[in-house]
């Protein structure tokens, strides 16, 4: 092509970014455009449900597999062929008939998903090095923060102007950019050979498939007792003890067993078919990283699940306008992006990683100690913006702390490890905030009502028609003179709701920040590197 190696670099990461934002986008986008299909296709909640969260499930659970697949088939190869399915995935849900070939297709765009992020992070991880590397995963990290919080704007606006197909059917043409950019300027991986431990990727599939499983519906359907009908996969679930109590139950047997099989391999005659080299947690920048990475994963986007909400339903936005107003997440992310750039030889990314929590704590705090049922737009987008600096430093270094000591024969691994830990504190970060959310919604509510001399039945049938609505009752509420002071005291109650999500986000972050004192900033243990580039 003619292009100079620095410059095929650095065209090489917009492909991978782009490849990173469909993903993250894809994780948001639905949550918007639910009801738009509700309408269209007449799906049912439990379906509804699944259209939203069969996506997560599917791509927590195949992050590990895909880490060391990489390694041995390529990155490259394993990324491009994500992206592919991504793409094939994303016709097939614009064009689905009805609900069933919705949720099939989001299965599979999951899959897609899964190819695609860890492996964009062994690329990063092979093809930048010094002060770049840490410039490349800035923009990485960046992407990640703008995308997430793009997401609902993008849905919003698509659902209410065009249709909630173009969802996923503005995929489509950015996978051709991302093909075309691949081949064209990200270098082929040669195949390293070896064998995927088949054993093992049923236990991690399973056991993860089942963890992120009861994350994700433990407040739907309760997290010991079955609090409401369960409808999973057209079957319907009649035990008084609840699928998600279970589903845990058999994720920790089988990821257990994972452990102790992925160990026995490593440390027998085999150690090249093992799909997991346990000795990579002897690397101490790993180890703690990662723990530092699950941490910070619960702080760092729960607040974007619950925040939406709140601003259309406590301050009355549109979906364009609540899209709007996340923006600031991306700017912010953005001007860390820039930052990185120039801060690259002077802080370490360690050092990054601590500012950015800290940011992304006072933030947190801010939006706590700001929310209130007559928020100006500017105070909002003043306190996520820099939120969103605080994304852009900490997502992209906390990620070039965790890899910067892995060598580069199990970078594909070490890549599905580490997303597979942000995947898991993501669902964990979730599954507190929504609960804790909801919870404090429907007591808040009930005891507002009981106090303005509401009878106990008709506070508690007004306090769960807006919890079970996620606050979508309100507006009609305020439309009836009789119910207009439920609705007032439910805009209070969502309002309180989101200061203690704030309030528990902002605590997760400065442990995260403080587990961070665990990531050692000395050189490399080379014995350790040696040992593993050996059973490659």
């Amino acid at each position: 092509m003619g292009v100079p190696s620095d410059v095929r670099r650095w065209l090489g990461l917009i492909a991978i970014a782009l490849g990173v934002a469909i993903v993250v986008v894809d994780t948001t986008i639905v949550n918007v455009i639910v009801p738009s299909i509700i309408g269209d296709l007449g799906v049912d909640s439990a379906q509804a449900q699944w259209i939203q969260e069969s996506y997560a499930i599917i791509f927590a659970a195949l992050l590990l597999v895909v880490g060391r697949a990489s390694d041995i088939l390529g990155a490259r190869r394993v990324f491009v062929t994500g992206v592919v399915v991504f793409g094939l995935s994303s016709l097939l849900a614009g064009v689905a008939a009805d609900g069933t070939y919705l949720i099939l297709a989001r299965f599979i765009q999951g899959a897609g998903a899964a190819l695609i992020l860890p492996t964009s992070l062994a690329l990063l991880n092979a093809s930048f090095t010094g002060k770049a590397r840490g410039q490349a995963f800035a923009v990485w990290g960046s992407t990640i923060g703008a995308a997430a919080a793009l997401g609902p704007l993008l849905g919003g606006w698509l659902s209410e102007h065009v249709s909630w197909r173009w969802a996923f059917g503005v995929n489509i043409p950015l996978t051709l950019v991302i093909l075309v950019g691949s081949f064209l300027f990200l270098d082929r991986s040669a195949p390293r050979g070896g064998k995927v431990d088949i054993i093992g990727a049923v236990l991690s599939v399973t056991g993860l498939g089942l963890l992120a499983f009861g994350l994700i519906e433990g407040r739907n359907y309760g997290w010991v007792t079955t609090s409401s009908p369960a409808r999973i996969f057209g079957y319907s679930w009649s035990s008084r003890i609840s699928p998600v109590l279970i589903a845990f139950v058999l994720a920790a047997a089988l990821l257990m067993a994972f452990t102790l099989r992925q160990r026995a391999l490593t440390r027998g005659a085999r150690p090249d078919s093992a799909l997991m080299d346990v000795r990579l947690f002897s690397i101490g920048s790993f180890r703690s990283g990662n723990i530092a990475t699950l941490i910070i994963g619960v702080g760092e986007f729960g607040i974007v699940a619950v925040l939406p909400l709140w601003l259309q339903f406590t301050l009355n936005y549109s979906a364009v306008t609540a899209g709007l107003a996340l923006v600031p997440i991306a700017l912010g992310s953005f001007v860390a992006s820039g930052a990185s750039f120039g801060a690259a030889e002077k802080v370490s990314p360690l050092s990054l990683v601590r500012i950015g929590l800290a940011l992304e704590a006072i933030g947190l705090a801010g939006l706590a100690l700001l929310a209130a049922t007559d928020n100006r737009f500017w105070h909002i987008g003043l306190v996520l913006f820099v939120y969103g600096v605080g994304v852009g430093f900490a997502t992209a270094q906390v990620t070039n702390v965790v890899l910067v000591d892995i060598p580069e024969l199990s970078s594909g691994q070490a890549s599905g490890i580490q997303s597979t830990f942000r995947q898991l504190g993501s669902a964990l970060g979730i599954a507190v905030l929504t609960t804790t959310f909801f919870s404090a919604l429907s007591s808040t509510l009930n005891g507002r009502l009981l106090a303005a001399g509401t009878p106990p039945e008709r506070a508690g049938d007004l306090s769960r028609a807006v919890t079970a609505s996620a606050g979508a009752a309100i507006k009609g509420l305020a439309r009836d003179p009789h119910t207009a002071s439920a609705a007032s005291a439910a805009r209070d109650a969502m309002t309180h709701s989101l200061t203690i999500c704030g309030v528990i986000a902002t605590a997760f972050l400065l442990v995260g920040l403080v587990s961070t004192a665990l990531i050692p900033t000395g050189p490399r243990d080379r014995d350790v590197e040696g040992a593993t580039a050996q059973t490659q």
